[in-house]
Order: C-alpha cells, then structure tokens, then sequence
C-alpha cells in the first residue's frame, strides 16, 4: 500500500520526536481472554469463538457457557481442541464451537470468569449498521465542494498538468529536480481522498467505484450507497477526458523535493480545507495541486487503468434506469476500455511513484472490464456483447494461465471478473470461447483454497496472511469470494470458511479487535487518519489494515506532526502483549503501517458485507 518506506522517511524528516520500541504493558496480562466476531452471526451460519489461554486444558474442566442478556445460559458445550499456539504468553487457543446457537439475541461467552463481547444472532440485517457505517466513511472521505467539513481544494477546478516527476529512488517519493508543467488547467475537483491523506488516484478510485456498484448490484440495501457510487462515478468522468483520449490518474505529490523548495501531502498534517489558503512558498504545490496523465492523449494507457475503469462505468451502466444515459455510460466504458495497451506492457501505471501502489497483474482487469461490458450490452441489447464476451474470456483465459497466488483485493479483481464473466457466459448462452464456466469456477475456487490451507494451519482460522500488508482487505475478500462461489456454483462448501474471515476482520482474532471504526464493542480507536485525528471525531466506518510484520515496527511506530494528536492516551500500546507469529497490531495514530484506513480496504468490505447480507 502506499506510503509504505516512502512515508516513514517522510514523516521522520518532520518528527519531534519518534516512538522508541515497544511500549510498557497496559495493566497485567489475563491469563486467559475469548476472541469473537463483535457484530454477530446469521442463526444458519457456522459460530465459532477462541479461547486463548495460558494454561493447557480450560477451567472449570473444559466447559463454556453463552449467556443472554438478562444472565441466562442458554447454551454449553466443551472447548474443542488446542488449535495450536499464538505466541509465549497464550500457549493454547480452543475453539467454542456456537454453531447450535441459532435463536435471535445477543450474547455474550464464558469461560470460568471470563467472559467475551457481546455478539448477536439475527435472522436479518445483522450486517446492515456495518455497512451503513463504512458508506458514511466514503462520505467522510469526500473532497471538493462537497467535502463533508466544508468545502476543500477548490483549486483543483483549474489545476495544471506536469510530466512524471523523477525520483531519488525506486523507495522513495522524493522528488529529484522540479516539476514541469505541460498542461491545463483541468477540472479534477471532488472525488475521494485516497486514505488518511488527501491525495487522490484513478486506479484506487476506480476499483472502489466498480466495488460500491458490485455492491449495489449484488448485496441487500444500503442507504446512500447509490449516491456514493455515484458520486465516484462523477469523479472519474472528469479524469477521462474523452475527446482527447486522456486519463489523468494522481491529483498531489506525495513528498518535496530533495532541495527542500516545495513540500508534498505527507509533509503536513492539517485539515483539507486549510490547503487552498495556504500562503507559505513551500506550500505552492500543496495549494495548487498537481495532476498527471496516464500517457499522452490519445496514446494507449495501462491496461490494468483501463480495464478497471471501464468496469466501474459499464457496472453504472448496468444499473442506470435511463436508458439514455445507461448507453452513454456504456460507450465511455468502451472508448476507455479500447485504450488499453496490451503489448509491450512493461512496468504498469498505477500511481507516482510506482511504489505507492506496486501492481504487476493487469489481465484480470482486461476480463473483469470486459465482462462487465457484456453484461451492460446485454442488457441494453447492444450488438457489442458477443465481442466484449470474447474479449474478457481472452484474458480470464490469460490470467489463468499466466498469474497465480492471490486472492481479491486491489491487486487482484479476479475473483469478481470470473463470477460476473460466468453470468455473462450464461446470459449470453454461449460455450464457444476461450475459456469455459468450469474453468472460471476452478479459479474461484483455487483462490479459496489458498485462504482455506493457510487457514488450516491458523490458531484463529485465519485466510489471510497477517504478517504482510493488506489482512484485513485480503481476509474480507477472501469473505466475498466465498458468497461469488455461491453465487455461480449453489454450492455452500466454502460459506463457513468465509464467515470465519468475516468473523476474523471484526474481532475473532488474537488481538480481538474489530479492524473497522466504531464497529463492535472493541474496535480501531486512533486512526492515522488526519480528519478524525485533528478533530477528535471518530472515523466511523473506516477499515484499517490491520496488523502487519512485526519487523515494520522495530524502529518505532512513525513520527509525530506538532499538530497530531497523541492517541491512544499516554501512548500505550494495549495490544503488544499479543504480537506472535511474526505479526504486530498497533491502534496508535502514528501507526501508518497498522492503523491507517484506505478507501479499497473500505470497499472490499463494504462489499463482502452486502453479499453476505442477502
């Protein structure tokens, strides 16, 4: 993810001071703890807590209870087996096995006189408060005149264009030299901003929009996620620029230059709406924001870029009930989507620099792009649909065979390419392609086994690698791709899989912590996000990474701005007692590498939330 070396080199050269190793303990360790997904269950799902403990065996003799909330046991069992140890301190973690709790309430576990959050059992909209919550997130990450604190960087109405910039390192976005101007203005006012930061990208922009759409598609009801969607949309019809075949892809520069003369985003911490003012010289590049291209206009773009763009607008296409603007929809999909460079690929084109966001996969965004548009086309009876359909079965067939190792997440769209070409394959009645459903169905469910064998050898069940960046996006897509495998197939082998990395991402794990913002009753409190840091509010709805090698941390946890907030209170790192297996959760505002929200980890969840409310 971006700001990953790049950031903490950023944020050193402005410290007043940086945090030195591991904090002391908060309070004694409990000797034993229950770990459970803090939103709850669906009464048919799979139900699943851990125990987590200093001891071989649990007190008193192996027993838990579940209690309502008036006290009452309406359930006992006996702990299941050691699944293993997470760390020195908690040798032992059991299973409690809930899954004949099937009567609608709320709950909580005991164990002796330990006692877990509550949790719920309901028949339906178990999952509707989360994902009402994180819609609001994106609208908290609204830029432009929009912007939900007042209106924010109206400046970029008119903002210039600059060639790449050059680099002092391949690690780094310090920029070697100046900036050159060779365009504008255009207009690039509004959209999202990226994370906690406020730069903005296309190619983060445009996975979230297809996401929000899939959502609307797909998933039950939420209030104002048309609107959202939409209003990404918008945004991404002002960085395609159609008579000139140009698609802007970054608004802002990351960091300064290696002179000192000007500063970038990650050099200030402040509220959006100062930027505009802001007078300083330093500043002039903070004020007026840069943009850039993905190539010259009417050359041929990324395809990684094209493909995911066109997506997100043939998905509003799919959804548009006029059908006037439901063509016009799709034949922007389709101007975007026949830029796309697939020869001579090279080096794909995701952001500046490259590092921020390293994509190397770009045929699953050729299938998923084209998948999409054979299903707008079909639906509008456009005679396109045959050729769209053949072009995404081309590159599933491509990907297949060339790209292997990864689940759903901002790097990989392949899950929802395969799901929807299958839908496409059917609507259109056809078999004569290059790839067939049986093929399609096999990749969805080689990316679940990947989760389900890593998960095997997990205390917690986990899918995801947590000692690497992106858990908790991996882990709720991991969670979608489990509902798409249903949704194509009607086999529900990998439902109770999906539900544990549901339950995993909001609190069944070693820390017990739900990794989204003002979701269940012990979730992520200190955000590095500058909004809710500098105003004290929370950032409900926002999905952080979660934890993330342990090794990130030795230095310490990242510097501190003199307008930075201290969070959590006295600094105190409340989980470091439950680091283990090579894996480290921080919920400090300096923790970029732990605690930052971003808009695709949003997304992701947003979507495996909806697809699991229907």
């Amino acid at each position: 993810m971006k700001r990953l070396i790049p950031a903490a080199l950023a944020l050193a050269a402005l410290t007043t001071g940086l945090a030195t190793g591991a904090a002391a303990h908060a309070g004694s360790t409990p000797s034993a703890l229950i770990r459970v997904d803090q939103v709850g269950f669906a009464p048919a799902e799979a139900k699943h807590a851990y125990l987590m403990t200093a001891q071989a065996g649990t007190a008193p003799a192996g027993r838990f209870s579940v209690v309502d909330r008036r006290g009452r046991t309406v359930l006992t069992g006996t702990a299941g087996r050691d699944l293993g140890a997470w760390n020195a301190r908690y040798p032992h973690v059991h299973d409690l096995d809930l899954t004949r709790l099937r009567t609608p309430g709320a709950y909580r576990v005991k164990v002796g006189a330990v006692t877990s959050p509550e949790f719920e059992v309901a028949p339906a909209g178990l999952l509707d408060a989360p994902a009402r919550k994180v819609v609001d997130f994106f609208g908290l990450q609204r830029d432009g005149a929009g912007a939900r604190g007042g209106p924010s960087h109206l400046n970029d109405r008119a903002a210039s264009v600059y060639a790449w910039p050059e680099f002092t390192g391949p690690d780094t976005d310090q920029i070697k030299g100046g900036l050159t101007r060779i365009g504008g203005p255009v207009d690039v006012e509004g959209g999202w901003f990226d994370a906690g930061d406020y730069l903005k990208f296309t190619h983060i922009l445009s996975y979230v929009d297809t996401l929000l759409w899939a959502a609307e598609r797909d998933g039950a009801h939420v209030p104002h996620l048309r609107a959202e969607a939409a209003h990404g949309l918008g945004y991404l019809d002002k960085m395609w620029d159609e008579k000139t075949k140009t698609l802007y892809i970054q608004v802002g520069i990351g960091a300064g230059d290696e002179a000192g003369t000007f500063d970038g985003d990650h050099d200030v911490w402040r509220l959006p709406q100062a930027d505009d003012g802001d007078t300083g010289d330093r500043r002039r590049f903070i004020r007026h924001r840069p943009v850039f291209r993905a190539a010259a206009p009417g050359e041929p773009i990324s395809p990684n870029l094209a493909g995911r763009t066109a997506a997100a607008f043939a998905l509003a296409a799919q959804m548009e009930p006029s059908r006037k603007r439901a063509e016009e929809l799709l034949d922007k999909a389709a101007s975007v989507y026949a830029m796309a460079r697939t020869t001579g690929v090279g080096q794909l084109v995701t952001s500046l620099p490259h590092a921020f966001y390293p994509e190397s996969v770009w045929r699953d965004d050729m299938e998923l792009g084209g998948a999409q548009l054979a299903l707008a086309a079909q639906r509008l009876g456009d005679p396109r649909a045959g050729r769209w359909l053949a072009q995404a079965a081309h590159w599933a067939a491509e990907y297949l065979a060339e790209e292997t190792g990864d689940t759903l997440n901002l790097y990989d769209v392949s899950a929802l390419a395969h799901a929807d070409l299958v839908r496409a394959m059917r609507g259109a009645g056809t078999s004569s392609l290059a790839v067939s459903v049986a093929d399609l169905v096999a990749g969805l469910r080689a990316q679940l086994e990947i989760g389900v064998r890593r998960a095997a050898a997990d205390p917690f069940r986990a899918g995801a690698r947590y000692d690497e960046f992106d858990s908790v996006p991996h882990a709720f897509g991991l969670a979608a791709t489990s509902r798409l495998y249903r949704s194509v197939t009607g086999d529900r082998s990998y439902d109770a899989f999906g539900t544990a990395q549901r339950n995993w991402a909001l609190g069944a794990n070693p820390w017990g912590v739900s990794f989204v913002a003002e979701v269940g009753e012990n979730s992520i409190a200190c955000p590095h996000h500058q909004v809710a840091n500098i105003t004290g509010r929370p950032a409900a709805g926002a999905v952080v990474n979660g934890p993330n090698s342990a090794e990130l941390f030795e230095d310490g946890l990242g510097g501190r701005f003199d307008e930075m907030r201290p969070c959590p209170p006295g600094e105190v790192d409340r989980y470091e007692k439950f680091t283990g297996r090579g894996s480290r959760f921080v919920d400090d505002v300096r923790s970029w590498q732990a605690s930052e929200p971003a808009d695709d980890f949003a997304a992701v969840a947003l979507y495996a939330l909806t697809v699991m409310s229907r």
